[in-house]
C-alpha cells in the first residue's frame, strides 16, 4: 500500500508539478511521511552480562513500567502477543505474563486454572489439549470477544527478543523444568527472568538454571536477610516488594546492594492512582520504586516519562522507532 502511494505521489508531483501550488505539494510530501509509520519503543538486550547490567541498579537508572499479564485494555485481552504489542507503541516495558499447561503438555499463555473468563471456551486448561484451545478466541477484559487466539510460551518468547523483558509467572501444575527447556530452545535466558513466590521456589530455580534472573518476594529487612542466607548471588535478582509502597530507607536498602525494585501498584495502588491523580505513580518511584507492575502501563509510564535521567548508561538498551 505505502508503495503504491509513493508511485502515485512520484506522478503527481512530476507530472503535475505545473498546476500544483508550492503549498500543495508540501502537504502532499507530510500526507505520505506518516503513511504506516507507528511508533515502538523497544529494550534490546542481547545476552546474559547485558541483562545483568541492565538490571544492576545505578543511580542513573531509568524508572520503567511492568505490565501485568501483558497490559491489557479494551479490545486487547491480557496475556496475548497483539496486547504486548500494542502497549510498547507506547513505553518500553517489561511484560509480565502466565504460563499454565494443556493436558497435551503445551505451554500457554493463560492465568486462570479455567478458560470461561479469558476465552470462548469453557472447563480447565488441564482438561483441553492445545488443538482445542487453538480452537478458541481470547475475550478483553470487558468480556468482548476479539480475533486473538492463545499463544503459546514459545511464541511469546520469541516475539520479545529484541522488544521487551519478559517475567514468567509460572503456575503451579507447571513442571520449572519445561520452563526452563522452552527458555533455553529459544535462547532466551536474557531477557527472561522467573518469578517465585519463596525463597525454597527462588533457591530450586537457581540451582537448575544458575544463569537466569530471579523476581524474588522480598517486603521488609528480614526477607532482605532470608535472601542473604539463600546463597542466590544478588547479581540474579529482582526484589518485587509487595502490593504495599515500602518505606524509602528499605528501598535503599536494595539498591545498596544493587538490586532493582518492583512495586506492585496493580490493585488497590493503581485505584489510588485513578481517584487521586497520575501523579501518585512518580511519588512511587521518587520513594525509591524501580518499577511499576501495574494493570496501566500506558498512563504510569506516561506519569514517571519525566523522572527519567537526560543521560544514563541504561539508555543504550532502549530504542524508539518514531
Amino acid at each position: 500500500m505505502k508503495n503504491k502511494f509513493l508511485w502515485v505521489s512520484f506522478i503527481l508531483l512530476v507530472f503535475g508539478s505545473c498546476s500544483q501550488k508550492p503549498a500543495e505539494q508540501q502537504e502532499l510530501v507530510a500526507v505520505e511521511s506518516t503513511v504506516e509509520k507507528v511508533s515502538q519503543n523497544y529494550i534490546q538486550i542481547g545476552t546474559i552480562e547485558e541483562a545483568r547490567d541492565f538490571y544492576t541498579w545505578t543511580s542513573d537508572r531509568i524508572p520503567m513500567v511492568s505490565a501485568h499479564r501483558g497490559g491489557p485494555y479494551p479490545g486487547f485481552p491480557e496475556n496475548a502477543i497483539e496486547t504486548f504489542a500494542n502497549v510498547v507503541k507506547y513505553t518500553p516495558t517489561i511484560i509480565e505474563l502466565d504460563v499454565a499447561m494443556t493436558k497435551d503438555g503445551v505451554l500457554v499463555l493463560m492465568h486462570d486454572d479455567k478458560l470461561d473468563r479469558t476465552t470462548t471456551g469453557k472447563g480447565l486448561v488441564s482438561d483441553a489439549t492445545y488443538a482445542e484451545i487453538q480452537a478458541l478466541f481470547l475475550k478483553d477484559e470487558e468480556g468482548t470477544v476479539t480475533d486473538f487466539k492463545v499463544p503459546t510460551l514459545e511464541e511469546a518468547l520469541i516475539w520479545s527478543k529484541g522488544k521487551a523483558l519478559l517475567t514468567v509467572d509460572i503456575k503451579q501444575s507447571v513442571p520449572y523444568e519445561k520452563i526452563i527447556e522452552a527458555i533455553k530452545e529459544t535462547g532466551s535466558e536474557a531477557h527472561a527472568a522467573l518469578i517465585t513466590y519463596s525463597f525454597a521456589a527462588a533457591k530450586k530455580l537457581h540451582d537448575m538454571a544458575p544463569e537466569l534472573m530471579l523476581s524474588v518476594t522480598i517486603r521488609n529487612m528480614e526477607e532482605i536477610q532470608r535472601m542473604e542466607e539463600s546463597g542466590i548471588p544478588w547479581t540474579r535478582v529482582i526484589a518485587f516488594t509487595g502490593v504495599a509502597e515500602r518505606p524509602q530507607e528499605f528501598n535503599k536498602a536494595l539498591h545498596d546492594k544493587g538490586v532493582f525494585t518492583i512495586l506492585g501498584v496493580l490493585g488497590n495502588l493503581d485505584k489510588s492512582a485513578i481517584a487521586r491523580g497520575d501523579q501518585l505513580y512518580a511519588s512511587f518511584v521518587q520513594k525509591g520504586a524501580d518499577i511499576l507492575a501495574t494493570d496501566r502501563p500506558i498512563e504510569a509510564a506516561a506519569a514517571i516519562k519525566t523522572l527519567a535521567p537526560s543521560k544514563s548508561s541504561k539508555s543504550k538498551y532502549f530504542k524508539n522507532d518514531n
